[in-house]
């Protein structure tokens, strides 16, 4: 099994997945043969209510409602590149931004008006994506939200063109950067491809009192690889094997930052706040400022954390979020270049004009207080692994050695606390995201693969470490990294229900790296 596992990933780094070798592409668009930061970078607009509805309770209330149209869009990602057919939320690539208050709920219409043909490569032998299932088929799901099981986007609730789905969104949780996005099942990767993500912002008084940076001062960056073709349509790769196009992961060669390629942003010789989602399907993002400041992160997944990072390197996971102070004081005048290792992703102009800046970066953002392991009920082992059947056939990735269909495993009791292990016997680094919940990383703890692959036993050969920084506040998605034992802590609060847990990178969630978890009442 290793020996196949291990053959796959050699060839893989040498441009295909064993006997799934990509079939040439046609010709694509070179980004370093257009012109650098000839685009303003677009800030995604706020979405407005269309109504309101009244909820029964202790008393009634009446709770605002948005109308999102999940549709084609045609989208110019480049002054030099023709218009790019998309999917988009709300009319654009990404979605307009939702933006709420901690305890104030509101309800979102998802219609779905989507053509019935899909124009990207579906694989029906993945599951859920059978020939018998409707080509097109969407479902939302609010990433890091705390919401009820019939409004989480469970991936088997998809629904076709010309129906439509209305969630409710509690927000009974503190502030943070969360993003909405396609979860159905078999097809998420494409969909999501496709153009269908964008942000929801949560917000609350006592992060208002900080003094950060505000208003046209706070930027969303949402980072997403794309492969384009030379006629500006979007391109995604298949496999050579026949009537099976998925491949293991997608890596693009086209950075887009709020939907453009190589864009600019004016700023202003002071403090900005970036709001920073890597949104890519499989893409980890190494982010620096080349000759620029030192960006400060000041928060995670679920929001602020304890006190300021300084770092001069951002890594992010799909799905990861980051929020970032950079000062461009110090640069009147200076170009600065955002980079992914030595790509550049996008330019920042700063002014050279006197600025008075009131905003503030404090020494101490909020309290953090760590969850103490005795306080989980119970500790579970829960392995990551690649499984090749034949050696013609591609790889599949399971979590804990099972697929999505078998009986649900991970059967949580409400309102108790429980460690999670995740055992990773593979070469890749996965991004695990637990619905609902936020959890706390504890350790890694590196541990002798072969030995596992072999005997299924954990045998650890070294110390645990720690976890990064910036991975010290409230997460809902952690890298499990190669031969390590990623720990994470969570209470598993909000509502009883059937939720799932699966890995962000999206090629591997389509190929049964997902699974049910259900929060039993008792």
């Amino acid at each position: 099994m290793r020996t196949a596992i291990a053959s796959r990933v050699a060839s893989r780094l040498a441009g295909g997945h064993g006997s799934q070798k990509l079939a040439v592409a046609p010709k694509l668009i070179d980004p370093n043969s257009l012109t650098a930061f000839v685009d303003i970078l677009p800030i995604p607009r706020i979405a407005k209510p269309v109504g309101e509805r009244v909820i029964q309770g202790g008393s009634a209330a009446r709770l605002p409602v948005y109308r999102i149209p999940v549709a084609p869009v045609a989208t110019q990602i480049h002054r030099d590149v023709p218009l790019t057919r998309v999917w988009g939320y709300g009319g654009s690539m990404p979605g307009p931004t939702i933006e709420a208050r901690s305890g104030d709920g509101i309800f979102v219409e998802w219609p779905n008006e989507l053509p019935t043909r899909h124009f990207l490569p579906i694989d029906h032998h993945l599951m859920g994506a059978e020939a018998d299932k409707p080509e097109v088929r969407t479902v939302v799901h609010l990433h890091g939200a705390k919401v009820p099981p019939e409004s989480d986007g469970y991936p088997e609730d998809w629904y076709v063109p010309g129906r439509s789905a209305t969630y409710h969104y509690p927000n009974e949780q503190d502030p943070a950067l969360l993003w909405y996005h396609d979860h159905a099942m078999g097809i998420n990767r494409l969909n999501i491809y496709a153009g269908l993500a964008g942000l929801y912002v949560i917000r609350a008084g006592r992060e208002d009192s900080l003094n950060l940076p505000a208003g046209a001062f706070e930027i969303p960056l949402v980072l997403m690889d794309r492969m384009i073709r030379q006629d500006g349509q979007l391109y995604y790769p298949v496999s050579q094997i026949p009537d099976a196009p998925w491949i293991a992961e997608l890596f693009g060669n086209a950075i887009l930052v709020n939907g453009k390629l190589l864009p600019y942003v004016d700023v202003r010789p002071r403090k900005y706040r970036f709001r920073v989602l890597n949104a890519s399907n499989a893409r980890f993002f190494s982010l620096a400022l080349k000759n620029g400041p030192a960006m400060h992160q000041i928060g995670s997944d679920q929001g602020l954390l304890a006190e300021p990072i300084e770092l001069k390197l951002l890594t992010l996971a799909p799905a990861e979020r980051a929020d970032l102070i950079i000062d461009f004081a110090d640069h009147k005048g200076e170009r600065i270049v955002l980079q992914d290792g030595v790509v550049p992703v996008m330019q920042f102009r700063v002014g050279s004009e006197r600025i008075v800046d009131s905003s503030s970066l404090p020494k101490t953002l909020r309290p953090v207080a760590r969850i103490p392991e005795s306080a989980a009920v119970r500790v579970r082992e829960l392995s990551l692994d690649e499984q090749v059947d034949v050696l013609d056939e591609p790889m599949i990735h399971l979590l804990n050695s099972k697929r999505w269909h078998e009986p649900v495993t991970e059967n949580p009791i409400l309102n108790t606390t429980e460690i999670w292990s995740l055992v990773n016997a593979t070469e890749d680094t996965h991004p695990i995201h637990l619905h609902l919940v936020r959890f706390q990383v504890l350790d890694r703890k590196p541990f002798d693969v072969n030995h596992f692959l072999a005997t299924r036993e954990i045998r650890y050969v070294s110390d645990p470490f720690p976890p990064e920084p910036g991975e010290m506040g409230w997460k809902d998605t952690v890298r499990a990294t190669p031969a390590c034992a990623t720990r994470i802590i969570a209470k598993f609060e909000g509502y009883p229900g059937r939720y799932v847990w699966h890995c962000h990178i999206l090629e591997h969630e389509d190929n049964e790296m997902m699974r049910p978890y259900e929060i039993l009442s008792r």
